[in-house]
């Protein structure tokens, strides 16, 4: 356990945690949304000082397809989230410490998980499978010593940080996967307990600060699969963030408390694909569909398969920013 960053003192021995958008007042002895934030005697202690998860990915699984395809990235993870979403599906992982349940995992030195990086030949670090936010502090400190050795840094999360978090990590952090998890503030509050608005606000603000950004939906049936909710996520990804942005479009299956409903059909994904297209996006994937068309990038200037895959496994030569066919330029970070 170590004092956290980014809080301030309030009323009596209560503090304000300043990390993410929930902006909780924490009571002496009480924690924050997350779980993992603890106000002791006045002052604020993060939890998640401990890793639960350690992996090495293709970087096609965070999902990043524009963002040094083709290579692996050194994935952790602390217990805990700041969101409880029904049908999350790390929910092992995210949410015990939102109920109370000490944060699990073992001490890892920041030095240590770059020098596994590296051994490893791994180009980046991810910080990813529950929310990164909760374990800023260890997420910090990696960047930073990853920076120097010359690794990337990539944060999959639901972007749900607050500016202050944003432009501590804007040094550091290269890339960002993002889960818009729908169009709807109703959804957000009543199944993930949060807001959209900040998601839409650090968006904006990644996109500002230089990130490599991609977007993810999972598109859950009879939640947030209408026509006029995929249609107002991909005008929104097109028209403030910019149409060269990818949007990956995953098939929901139940899991946690959402068990109601069958996974998403094909079709479905179909279609909202089609949606992002003429909403004028250039890049929109299909996911967990392995086989599928979907996942390949098509050149938006000649239809050209210009980087083919099958799940997160790339069938093409070594990507490049050129379409194979006819030479023009397809957008991210290729080495």
């Amino acid at each position: 356990m170590r004092e956290a960053l980014l809080w301030k003192a309030v009323s009596g021995q209560r503090v304000q945690c300043r990390l993410c958008s929930h902006f909780c007042i924490i009571d002496d002895g009480a924690r924050g949304t997350c779980g993992v934030r603890e106000n002791r005697g006045g002052s604020l202690f993060t939890l998640a000082d401990r890793i639960a998860a350690l992996h090495i990915d293709p970087v096609e699984k965070k999902p990043l397809f524009h963002f040094l395809p083709g290579t692996e990235t050194l994935s952790f993870a602390a217990m805990g989230c700041n969101f409880s979403c029904s049908w999350c599906q790390n929910y092992s992982l995210s949410q015990p410490p939102r109920t109370g349940q000490s944060p699990e995992g073992q001490p890892a030195e920041p030095q240590d998980l770059v020098d596994a990086a590296l051994r490893n030949g791994c180009a980046s670090i991810s910080y990813t499978y529950s929310e990164p936010t909760v374990f800023f502090e260890i997420m910090l400190d990696t960047a930073k010593r990853a920076t120097q050795r010359g690794l990337y840094n990539i944060m999959v999360s639901n972007g749900f940080q607050s500016p202050q978090c944003l432009d501590e990590l804007a040094p550091y952090i290269n890339a960002a996967n993002i889960d818009l998890k729908s169009f709807s503030e109703a959804t957000y509050r009543d199944h993930c307990k949060a807001r959209l608005a900040p998601v839409l606000d650090n968006l904006r603000h990644m996109m500002q600060l230089g990130w490599w950004v991609e977007i993810t939906t999972l598109v859950i049936p009879a939640l947030n699969d209408s026509d006029t909710e995929l249609t107002d996520i991909a005008s929104f990804i097109a028209k403030e963030l910019g149409p060269d942005v990818p949007w990956h479009i995953s098939r929901f299956h139940p899991d946690f408390t959402m068990h109601d409903r069958a996974p998403t059909p094909v079709t479905t994904l179909e279609r909202a694909a089609a949606i992002g297209r003429a909403a004028g996006l250039h890049y929109v994937y299909t996911g967990n569909v392995p086989g599928h068309s979907g996942e390949n990038t098509v050149c938006p200037s000649c239809g050209a398969t210009a980087i083919a895959r099958r799940g997160f496994t790339l069938l093409s030569d070594p990507p490049h920013d050129t379409c194979p066919e006819c030479g023009a330029h397809i957008p991210g970070v290729f080495e």
